[in-house]
């Protein structure tokens, strides 16, 4: 499956006009896509494959759009989120019951993050697991604490998110810094005139309930998936997880250590532990369901 036909995306300047064009192409019924999907999967009908790619790509932008805050081209990252499409697209299995958008957005993420992380690399950030938690969350736990400003971190915000993240305040530091290097803000102009700004293109009421409807469902298959897994942890394993990640307070690694009995770093130990075994359970699943595994 290649990209041919689909609209051109050349640079920074020319994001405006590719967010213009791609706002012209219908969405699907359930019953189209269900058609095009079948015609692609049993007769490769390359017409089907690009009906179904050019309906997704306004969901391509707002998932995109999410990663513009670490100083790389939009436009980039943008077309990286579309070589995620085209590949769930070709991957798509029609007759599991549940809509592209739900499949697609796993892809999507997974080829942006990959991107992202690949260009990061080149200033030497970490590719542990909790590096990579941190590079991708650290800004949402920022905005959660009221830590919005930029430049360094007073002490208190950084142990609190060392605490949260489950990382060193050395690590949280120097990613702080890294992040602030950058951010292409959607208030951005798109024209000298100062009309119009990014996230003025990006507003389309007629995707907002297909979006939602597709994270619905994506977060119940991501409940069930957790469910099932979360039954090969121990009972304390279990609670820790429940306590330091799957809260909208997470406990702290002290108020766990007291309630067991162990050292701060035992307590992370199990966290880092059991989260493993999560992830390890959830690949599985998601394996024997032709879903793919998150990044």
């Amino acid at each position: 499956m290649s990209g041919r036909g689909l609209p051109a995306l050349s640079g920074e300047a020319g994001l405006s006009r590719y967010l213009t064009e791609i706002r012209k192409f219908p969405l699907l019924t359930p019953e189209d896509e269900y058609m095009f999907a079948k015609r692609w999967k049993e007769h490769e009908d390359p017409e089907a494959a690009r009906r179904l790619v050019t309906s997704h790509l306004r969901l391509v932008a707002k998932i995109a759009m999410g990663y513009r805050g670490y100083g790389l081209p939009v436009s980039e990252i943008v077309s990286e989120g579309n070589v995620g499409l085209m590949q769930a697209v070709k991957r798509f299995e029609p007759d599991r019951g549940f809509r592209l958008a739900t499949y697609a957005m796993w892809w999507i993420r997974a080829s942006i993050q990959e991107y992202v992380l690949r260009s990061w690399s080149m200033v030497k950030m970490g590719t542990t697991a909790a590096q990579k938690k941190l590079f991708f969350n650290l800004r949402k736990a920022k905005n959660n604490i009221g830590a919005i400003e930029e430049g360094d971190l007073t002490p208190e915000h950084v142990a609190t998110l060392s605490d949260q993240l489950g990382v060193t305040p050395t690590e949280v530091t120097d990613m702080n810094r890294r992040l602030s290097g950058g951010d292409a803000s959607l208030n951005a102009p798109l024209r000298a005139d100062g009309e119009s700004e990014w996230q003025d293109w990006l507003a389309d009421d007629t995707i907002d309930q297909e979006t939602r409807l597709a994270e619905r469902e994506e977060m119940g298959n991501r409940h069930e998936l957790l469910t099932g897994a979360m039954k090969d942890l121990t009972d304390r394993e279990r609670d820790i997880i429940q306590a330091r990640r799957l809260q909208d307070e997470p406990a702290t690694l002290e108020e766990l250590s007291q309630k067991y009995g162990v050292s701060r770093e035992r307590v992370r130990q199990i966290e880092v532990r059991a989260f493993e075994k999560l992830q390890r359970g959830m690949k599985a699943a998601m394996n024997t369901a032709a879903l793919p595994a998150p990044a």
